[in-house]
């Protein structure tokens, strides 16, 4: 059992990088502080990138998730300012 409740989820499988990031930048700035956003995205560049545009955004990265099918879900926690 999770310890957290997903907010909201965005799948960003169907772009490319750099805008993977930006989706998933707009996609939490729609969210109250504390809560957390699923991002689901393809292996590759989408994974190397987007966590680590999120942690140097301030947000909280909680997982991780291969889902063994060639695409990830990131599961972010949104920090304020």
């Amino acid at each position: 059992m999770a310890d957290y409740d997903i907010a909201d989820t965005v799948d960003i499988t169907d772009v490319v990088c750099p805008v993977t990031f930006v989706k998933a930048k707009v996609a939490i700035e729609e969210l109250d502080d504390g809560d957390v956003l699923d991002v689901h995205m393809n292996d590759g560049e989408p994974v190397q990138n987007v966590p680590r545009s999120m942690k140097e955004e301030g947000h909280q990265i909680l997982k991780l998730i291969d889902n063994k099918d060639g695409t990830y879900d990131l599961i972010v926690k949104k920090v304020g300012e």
